[in-house]
């Protein structure tokens, strides 16, 4: 098999072919719990940013606006009635 290239500049070829070959090794569950609790983090930390940026919004607010960011203004607005423009992100 070749080299892989790394995915980022702080990573070393040795390092990116481990990667690369765990991946391949795991079961499509398996791989689907990494994505999952991939995007479980990535929300959990959008919320931290929203309860900084607005400390008083309820867990709701935090709710659409964390929303907002993962599908975009004009989406938000479609679907929830939520304009991050107006209401801020």
């Amino acid at each position: 098999m070749s080299p892989v290239r790394p995915l980022s500049t702080d990573t070393s070829t040795d390092v990116a072919q481990l990667l690369v070959e765990r991946w391949r090794s795991m079961t499509p569950i398996d791989k689907f719990r990494a994505v999952d609790a991939a995007n479980r983090s990535v929300d959990l930390l959008a919320a931290v940013g929203v309860r900084q940026r607005h400390p008083g919004a309820s867990d709701e607010e935090v709710r659409r606006r964390v929303v907002a960011l993962r599908i975009g203004r004009e989406l938000s607005i479609a679907a929830y009635g939520w304009d991050p423009e107006v209401e801020g992100w």
